[in-house]
């Protein structure tokens, strides 16, 4: 997350269709200057060889983006065989290469219910995780392999959409924490010949689809008020969580940093609940709270929604 201080306060989530060969980061400082905001950050980062889903969080929807992260993503993903590469992708140095065997679909179906369901992945090397304070891809450039804990991690689906000798194209629907290259090499590895990932594209990050994400000449050619009805409420990714009205006294107790007494109703009757929920006046949004087990409402994180947007 980056700020400006010459900037606009602005607050919403926009979601670009990244384009092929740019960084995450470089991405959102394309669309930040287009919106001249102070505050941004994004929610799980794309390679420079992915495309597709990157949701951008702008001035207090940084908040939120912690959260963003743990939501599942789709990917369709399309897998060299016979080619091994040291990042895992088409754009590192081939390491080895093998020829590939005949396979049939039965063969290919048999592999990818392997790797369906709770299992255990190896991070790649060249990942942002970190290894003793340095993170794993600045070891990788030195020529430095170090021992990685597999994490769990769970493969909701792995379908097959295209196969060709050489090729295989997947639709994943993964969890947080799947490594697509780390997938693809595994699933090479079982078919016993190896693979790196040839193409990906990220279709769905928790409740955002790629149906509704913008590339960036489109959002180029926009006036500005177009280009703002693009951003989405920052409370949009909270939706699951329970939401609670505040009166005007309560709102500003809450402000105050102070707890208020509150009562849920549910089918007629009142009761207590815990955990944390969404606090609104009327309409606005003041963040989030949460519900203690003497019936109090505690403000937890909150919200300052000031525009700066026309």
């Amino acid at each position: 997350m980056s700020k400006r201080k010459s900037g606009c306060n602005i607050h919403g989530i926009l979601l670009l269709d990244k384009r092929l060969g740019v960084s995450s980061n470089k991405a959102l400082q394309e669309v930040r200057r287009l919106f001249n905001a102070n505050k941004a950050g994004h929610t799980g980062s794309l390679d420079p060889l992915a495309t597709g889903l990157l949701p951008l969080c702008f001035g207090e929807a940084t908040k939120v983006s912690a959260l963003m992260l743990d939501d599942n993503k789709r990917y369709q993903v399309v897998i060299q065989l016979g080619v091994m590469t040291d990042t895992g992708d088409r754009e590192g140095t081939v390491i080895e290469t093998k020829p590939v065997p005949e396979l049939s679909i039965d063969d290919i179906h048999a592999c990818l219910e392997k790797f369906t369901g709770e299992i255990d992945q190896v991070p790649p090397m060249y990942s942002a995780l970190k290894h003793n304070g340095k993170k794993l891809y600045e070891l990788a450039r030195e020529g430095k392999t170090v021992e990685r804990k597999a994490r769990h991690i769970i493969i909701y689906e792995l379908k097959l959409l295209d196969f060709s000798k050489d090729q295989l194209a997947l639709d994943v629907f993964c969890s947080k924490g799947t490594y697509i290259r780390s997938l693809a090499e595994d699933i090479g590895h079982t078919l016993g010949c190896g693979g790196t990932v040839k193409e990906l594209r990220r279709l769905e990050a928790g409740q955002f689809n790629i149906e509704n994400a913008r590339t960036i000449e489109q959002l180029t050619a926009m006036d500005q008020q177009s280009l703002f009805q693009c951003l989405i409420n920052v409370d949009k990714p909270l939706e699951a969580l329970p939401a609670v009205q505040l009166s005007g006294e309560q709102t500003i107790r809450i402000k105050y940093g102070q707890s208020v007494d509150l009562l849920f109703k549910m089918n007629g009757r009142l009761e207590n609940r815990q955990g944390t929920v969404r606090m609104y006046n009327d309409a606005v949004f003041l963040g989030l709270g949460e519900m203690l087990m003497d019936g109090k409402l505690a403000p937890k994180k909150l919200f300052n929604m000031n525009n700066d947007m026309l």
